[in-house]
């Protein structure tokens, strides 16, 4: 259809436009085909290329010919010419001369070209202002408190971040990817300015949580004076097995696992609580807020419905993403 359209217009319509398309199409695949390192993008954008130079050849000819007349038009000129000088000494009255009036070629390649540059122009600015038909679930974002009242150990904390900075830094676009399920997308986001279990409210402990179909990651810091060093002795005290120290961003750092709790909650009995029982098997990681371990830290725990548990390499990426977005404050 659109070739048969095509051939109705005029010949400086047609060829100028073909001109426009050819080489905005070519070299647009060949710099896909460049960035992306795809052959097969390379051929079609030199076909592209090669067709619209053709076409820019056909058009010089074109111009050419309209400029330098060719001889036999030449001579028919003269014939006509002399026709009328005859009749006009026969006595018989030349009729006014009206020359047929051409059109201008450049003019109709420069209308051309106009007519689809708005199209192309209307084309790329359609999409922002016409509402989306798309209907792919989007990644769910955090819902930002900016007015959130906070916690008074947050004010004796200056340097405390919020839950909702905890959910911007960990809700990242490639957060899925590095938990090697980058088909996967966040279904729930979250953030929370809590203070840490059994201190009476006195220790700031925001956490963030972003939820996928597969994996569950939790993200939280603590700002009390137990240091890393301090935190993998009571867990040898405590009998804990699975530990590994390291360093990460030059920080003092150790993984741990442990399970997570399950509460049960029945709608037909008022809405009371069974009893907590044991949830699925969590690993985390644990960095230590500065790189002189003097109190404080963060915690980013992966755990899944099944029981799988992704590689420490997992944690690991997610730590050296995430931590060196975290807002730093001196005050607040």
């Amino acid at each position: 259809m659109l070739g048969f359209l095509l051939r109705l217009l005029p010949f400086w319509v047609r060829e100028p436009l073909i001109i426009a398309i050819g080489s905005v199409l070519g070299v647009r695949i060949m710099y896909l085909a460049v960035r992306d390192h795809d052959r097969g993008a390379a051929g079609l954008g030199v076909v592209f290329i090669v067709f619209t130079a053709i076409r820019v050849y056909a058009v010089v000819r074109a111009l050419r010919a309209r400029r330098i007349p060719s001889p036999v038009a030449c001579a028919d000129e003269a014939a006509v010419d002399a026709a009328a000088q005859a009749q006009a000494g026969a006595g018989q009255r030349p009729g006014p001369d009206t020359p047929q009036k051409e059109p201008n070629a450049w003019g109709q390649a420069v209308a051309a070209v106009a007519v689809f540059g708005a199209l192309a122009a209307a084309l790329w600015v359609a999409p922002r202002v016409l509402p989306s038909d798309d209907s792919t679930p989007q990644p769910a974002s955090c819902p930002g408190r900016a007015d959130e009242e906070l916690p008074r150990a947050y004010k004796k904390t200056p340097e405390a971040v919020t839950g909702d900075e905890l959910c911007t830094a960990l809700n990242r676009p490639d957060l899925a990817r590095l938990l090697k399920t980058p088909e996967e997308r966040a279904t729930t986001a979250s953030g929370t300015s809590n203070t840490a279990p059994l201190t009476d409210g006195k220790v700031a402990q925001p956490e963030a949580e972003v939820t996928f179909d597969t994996y569950t990651v939790n993200l939280s810091a603590t700002y009390n004076d137990l240091s890393t060093a301090q935190y993998v002795k009571l867990m040898t005290i405590g009998g804990e097995k699975e530990i590994k120290t390291g360093t990460v961003l030059g920080r003092p750092a150790v993984f741990s696992s442990d399970h997570t709790m399950k509460f049960k909650i029945s709608l037909e009995s008022g809405g009371s609580g069974g009893p907590v029982e044991q949830g699925p098997l969590a690993r985390t990681l644990t960095v230590a807020l500065d790189g002189k371990d003097r109190g404080g830290s963060y915690a980013i725990t992966v755990w899944s419905t099944s029981g799988a548990l992704p590689d420490d390499s997992v944690l690991l990426d997610i730590a050296e993403k995430v931590l060196p977005t975290i807002p730093e404050r001196s005050a607040r």
